[in-house]
């Protein structure tokens, strides 16, 4: 059975993934649109992700085989098939923290 590929109307975007080695931990409650952290780079590339009271230290890689990223509809013109695959965007980069993170403190001046 062939299933029909087509690009989205709105055009392909290009993505990254975020590979963490370790686990993050969320409450019971939370939902998926939940804002884990704030990614900055540097001048020289390097990439940081501070994590609450943490902050992690990375780089940007390209993918040796990029991914492409599907949503499932229901086909409007195929005959044969009654669903189709919209390409909505390509993943071609990621960005790796292999580094364990490091505690975020913040010094007492004294008085």
């Amino acid at each position: 059975m062939i299933i029909p590929l087509r690009r989205s109307d709105s055009g392909v975007t290009e993505w990254a993934i975020v590979e963490l080695h370790g686990d993050l931990k969320e409450s019971a409650n939370a939902d998926l649109n939940l804002h884990i952290g704030d990614l900055a780079y540097d001048k020289n590339g390097i990439a940081t992700l501070i994590i609450g009271n943490y902050i992690l230290t990375g780089k940007e890689t390209s993918m040796d085989k990029p991914i492409a990223v599907l949503r499932k509809t229901l086909s409007t013109d195929s005959i044969e098939c009654d669903k189709e695959y919209l390409i909505i965007a390509i993943v071609k980069k990621k960005l790796i923290f292999k580094v364990r993170p490091k505690p975020i403190t913040i010094m007492a001046q004294k008085s």
